[in-house]
């Protein structure tokens, strides 16, 4: 095998030994490149030699010394070839749940364990085979991301529609017995995978501590968009307190012997129950963030930190007045922090205002699946102020566009004014709230 270079830096060492866009790299160290985690690994030794093969056929070999230099190889693609789909069926499954005319990638089902090591993405183990585990386990890709869902495996088999999904728990254990980190994702749904099985699961990846680091319990996300989809329903009050009841005695029998939480439950059990949510030390490193864990308080207490240089009385140079636009679950919190800096800043006005998502319908609240056509609809004919910020989650990873397609800018002209995206920092927060820079 081999993967073509797409371009190649100017001034860069590739391009000092004649490597040009076009050839193909075939080894590096006499070792195949198949694709992205064989050159990061390869790549790390002092010398490379590297078979190229030129547009003609003919190969050459290159001795490269880095000593700390990129190399200046690019590729078409993170992964170097084809982006891996999920073979899974799964009763939850949020892509099946998505309203039609989107762009077409959203409907891509990713469950490629390459981008569990590039991205952080949780991948279910169901793509993969034993030599793919062997590769991890001597690349010592760490830490990897799965979606375990639940540890028993007739139950797995049920929840994810796929014949492998109960086999391939074994796959979790010889990662962990190798010492690969791992972090666990629950997507738990009522009657299914909760009440005693959640229990049954806690144990069963406590087991496996430390090479588990983390187990996040998510509820499963329902769009109104199911029309011919197994049956769930949302989480109650009740059920929600009860997956917090049992995370949290198995934290208490866990830190008997292990001084730490290992289990956390996603900030939105704790909105549908009417708890307060968990003080910073609950979480540890916060390792489940990108699963909705912890977010509301870690926002919180960097806010709380940075707020405390504003001294009260402060005053900014001209009135502002802002608005600020979340999802139904940051409402609460954003209207705290609103009242927070008008109790210390003289002269400005917060307006917070929660949008109803009408692209995935009431039941998500999340900020991060909010459109710009939702945003624009909840805040048509509004006086908004100075400024419009919104939170950062809410547009793709490249921070361009919603997932609807409309853009900042298009955002801003249909509501004449300046739209800000802020990212789920408490000091960055402040400075957008602020609008400049503290002398």
């Amino acid at each position: 095998m081999s993967v073509k270079i797409e371009s190649v830096c100017p001034h860069s060492l590739a391009s000092h030994h004649f490597i040009k866009a076009g050839d193909k790299l075939i080894s590096i160290n006499s070792h195949e490149i198949r694709d992205v985690l064989d050159y990061r690994f390869y790549i790390d030794d002092e010398v490379l030699s590297m078979e190229i093969e030129k547009s003609n056929g003919k190969r050459r070999t290159v001795k490269i010394k880095p000593n700390g230099k990129e190399i200046g190889l690019e590729f078409s693609t993170y992964l170097m070839d084809k982006q891996r789909s999920c073979a899974n069926n799964c009763i939850f499954c949020f892509i099946d749940q998505l309203p039609k005319n989107l762009r077409e990638s959203l409907y891509f089902k990713d469950d490629d364990s390459r981008l569990s090591f590039l991205f952080g993405n949780y991948i279910t183990l169901t793509n993969i085979g034993d030599k793919d585990i062997d590769r991890i386990i001597e690349m010592h890709i760490s830490p990897v991301n799965i979606s375990v869902h639940t540890m028993n495996p007739e139950l797995r088999v049920k929840m994810m529609g796929n014949k492998r999904a109960g086999k391939v728990l074994e796959y979790v254990k010889r990662l962990a017995d190798a010492g690969i980190k791992l972090n666990t994702q629950l997507v738990l749904c009522p009657g299914y995978n909760d009440g005693e099985e959640l229990t049954y699961s806690l144990q069963e990846l406590g087991k496996l501590y430390p090479s588990v680091q983390s187990i996040a319990a998510v509820p499963v996300g329902l769009t109104c968009h199911r029309d011919g989809l197994c049956n769930l329903d949302p989480f109650t009050k009740e059920q929600s307190f009860d997956v917090i009841s049992r995370i949290d005695s198995y934290n208490s029998e866990f830190m008997c012997y292990n001084k730490m939480n290992i289990a956390f439950a996603a900030d939105e059990f704790y909105l549908n129950a009417g708890l307060p949510m968990p003080d910073v030390d609950r979480y540890g490193d916060f390792a489940q963030l990108e699963n909705g864990v912890g977010l509301w308080t870690l926002l919180k207490s960097e806010f709380d930190d940075a707020i405390k240089d504003i001294a009260d009385g402060y005053k900014l140079k001209k009135d502002r007045t802002i608005t600020m636009a979340t999802g139904f679950a940051a409402y609460n919190l954003l209207s705290y922090v609103a009242r927070e800096v008008e109790n210390r800043v003289s002269n400005i006005k917060i307006n917070v205002v929660k949008i109803e998502n009408r692209l995935f319908g009431e039941r998500i609240t999340v900020a991060g699946l909010l459109c710009g056509a939702d945003i624009a609809s909840g805040l048509e004919g509004a006086a908004l102020g100075d400024e419009l910020l919104i939170p950062a989650v809410s547009l793709r990873r490249e921070r361009d566009i919603f997932l609807d397609d409309m853009s900042i800018p298009e955002l801003s002209q249909i509501l004449n004014i300046n739209v800000v995206p802020v990212e789920n920092d408490g000091y960055e927060l402040l400075e957008a709230i602020l609008g400049e820079k503290e002398d």
